[in-house]
């Protein structure tokens, strides 16, 4: 059984590639890191593309890497959203992994279905990466907020340090992957970045020049967790942001450790952001799919 995208009334016929860029510029709207730049080379409808990447089988595997090093740690953007998906993609029957380093892992593992990245292990990256997918199998693989490689073959930060000691590769498991790859970012420095060079020479950034199938940039990634479940909900006719609670999120994670990643502080934030912008662009994705959202009894078949 796939996934079906429900029909729904005459009076609420959704022009998806209409909604997908309005979910697309209200995702970069403040343009911190340059992001409006780099949006200008992706074809435009690439929220509703990375949605329908989500189209498959009941019970097939996804593999959603995230964690950003920050110090001996890692920042919030990211696991908020890689969280948001798996439980998004459970909700669509999916079996959705969670794959990180630690210290990120060792308390994920405790909540989640994970899949362990070992650390600072840079040599071995390729074999790791085909004996994981080999042994899960994925239908998906996602990257949020995930290192990506640069030109030199390391891992370096906004501040131009190199973390390469801190990092696990998540970059293989895109480049080595039989099946479709999404990737998100918000800086230029990510997996998934390598689809967008031109763009980003501009930018106070060392590059990744990783590549994915799919490029979904943001404001914050966190934030197009969100954007792509509000797509989801559209496609599907029902509301997958109905549960969308980031608060709780930010407190789970802070709670343990994780820390912004632009303050370095131990709070509430993403991106030295308060929680309450998330909320609001939650609160805006909400009501911009609420018209595509139809009655349980009104969700067509497959």
């Amino acid at each position: 059984m796939t996934l079906s995208q429900p029909t729904a009334p005459a009076s609420k016929v959704a022009d998806f590639i209409a909604i997908s860029r309005q979910i697309e510029l209200l995702l970069t709207a403040r343009n911190l890191r340059g992001m409006q730049q780099v949006q200008q080379q992706l074809r435009p409808g690439y929220i509703l593309r990375a949605a329908r990447l989500f189209n498959l089988p009941a019970g097939s595997t996804l593999l959603i890497g995230t964690g950003f090093p920050v110090l001996d740690t890692f920042e919030t953007d990211g696991p908020v959203g890689a969280i948001a998906l798996y439980q998004a993609a459970q909700a669509l029957n999916l079996k959705p992994y969670l794959v990180c380093g630690k210290p990120l892992f060792s308390l994920l593992a405790q909540h989640y279905q994970c899949a362990e990245l070992p650390v600072n292990q840079l040599q071995g990256r390729v074999a790791q990466a085909r004996q994981l997918l080999q042994q899960l199998k994925p239908a998906l693989v996602l990257s949020i907020e995930r290192p990506g490689l640069s030109a030199a073959g390391i891992y370096v930060n906004m501040r131009g340090e190199d973390i390469s000691a801190r990092c696990a590769s998540f970059d293989e498991l895109l480049n080595q992957a039989p099946c479709p790859t999404l990737a998100i970012g918000d800086g230029g420095n990510e997996i998934g970045m390598g689809n967008v060079q031109a763009a980003l020479a501009g930018l106070n950034i060392t590059p990744s020049i990783t590549e994915c199938d799919e490029l979904v940039v943001a404001d914050v990634s966190n934030w197009a967790a969100w954007g792509i479940i509000a797509m989801l909900s559209v496609l599907q006719g029902r509301n997958l942001l109905a549960n969308a609670n980031l608060l709780p999120l930010l407190q789970f994670l802070t709670a343990n450790g994780c820390i912004d990643g632009v303050t370095r502080q131990s709070t509430l934030t993403e991106d030295g952001l308060p929680y309450q912008a998330g909320e609001q662009l939650i609160q805006q994705l909400q009501a911009l799919v609420q018209p595509y959202i139809s009655e349980p009894d009104n969700v067509a078949p497959d």
